[in-house]
């Protein structure tokens, strides 16, 4: 935290919150649990079932088994 902030630094953190932000609809929440059933499926829907350009076409999840059995 000594030195100044870079707009890359946070570029992925960003992209997951835009992507997040692009697929919940707010309206049909009409509770905090409403909201937070939505953000769990999302996550576990981003970790084990979007495939990713970045991560050779695999999910994040599949990506790391595979860096582990490497």
């Amino acid at each position: 935290m000594s030195r100044r902030g870079n707009c890359w630094d946070n570029a992925p953190q960003e992209s997951f919150f835009g992507h997040l932000k692009d697929s919940i609809i707010l309206a049909s929440c009409k509770s905090y649990d409403d909201l937070s059933a939505q953000i769990d499926k999302y996550i576990t829907y981003y970790n084990n079932y979007r495939y990713q350009w970045g991560l050779k076409k695999m999910t994040p999840v599949q990506y790391r088994n595979h860096l582990l059995c490497a």
